[in-house]
């Protein structure tokens, strides 16, 4: 199997600099890491890839056992880390992408050396002692809005997940990127995105870790962020002072600035 073209990659920058692999979220693809990309590729190299499903994957080879855990996203990270041999790579992963970087990185230690976990959630659902932002009954209707009509409910969320109403042409955008997506696949897709319970996989991670959460973010609010980095003693908490769930649209600035600043720790 070609996985260059089943997962849509595309690498730029230094052909001589540490590797950076950019992994996009839930109902997104590689674009929506566009304007942080020219500024890391400056002094790294920037691999690009579109989940099985996503962007400009494949689609033919998508199926629903496949991408219905989190682990066959991150066989789609480990298969582009192996076609293109990577060692010890930087996972930049978004959202739901920040655990898939926790499960390709059990699975493939040598490939990936480090997380960038932005806007991360280990879990959506709150539980004792655990505030992940939406009760049981929040995503049940959610998910049930979801599969009831797609578009209507794309064009009702991604505003809200993206927030700065300020500017509503950001929240065009990720409307235009959740629209884009097949619905059948994108109800498989929030299903394993939003009922998923990573907080076991987070206390296994050893390897230097940065989080990144926004100073508001109505998907994944600061407690998440504070309870990933007690969870991974390794890690480096930044709050970033932008609003929305994707700062990498909304403040690239000084989203990358915060992982080049990490990037240049190690």
């Amino acid at each position: 199997m070609d996985i260059r073209r089943r997962n849509n990659v595309n690498i730029i920058g230094r052909d001589d600099a540490p590797v950076l692999v950019l992994a996009h979220g839930f109902g997104c693809d590689q674009n929506m890491w566009r304007l942080v990309v020219p500024v890391l590729a400056e002094r790294y190299r920037v691999v690009l890839f579109d989940y099985v499903g996503s962007g400009g994957s494949d689609l033919s080879a998508w199926s629903e056992e496949r991408y219905s855990s989190l682990n066959g996203y991150a066989a789609d990270v480990v298969d582009v880390c192996e076609e293109l041999d990577l060692r010890q790579a930087v996972f930049v992963g978004h959202s739901v992408s920040a655990m898939v970087g926790v499960l390709a990185a059990q699975a493939a230690p040598e490939r990936i050396g480090a997380l960038v976990m932005v806007t991360p959630s280990p879990r959506y659902i709150d539980d004792e002692g655990y505030r992940g932002g939406f009760s049981t009954e929040d995503i049940d209707e959610l998910l049930d809005s979801l599969e009831a009509n797609y578009l209507g409910w794309s064009s009702a969320m991604a505003p809200v997940i993206m927030g700065n109403p300020e500017r509503p042409e950001l929240g065009q955008e990720l409307t235009n990127s959740f629209c884009a997506t097949d619905p059948d696949i994108a109800r498989v897709f929030a299903r394993t995105t939003f009922l998923t319970d990573s907080r076991e996989d987070l206390m296994g991670v050893s390897m230097p870790t940065l989080v990144l959460e926004c100073e508001q973010d109505a998907i994944a609010p600061r407690e998440v962020g504070a309870y990933v980095h007690t969870t991974i003693p390794s890690s480096r908490l930044v709050t970033l002072d932008a609003t929305g769930h994707c700062p990498q649209l909304s403040a690239p600035e000084a989203t990358a600035e915060a992982i080049l600043d990490f990037l240049e720790s190690l």
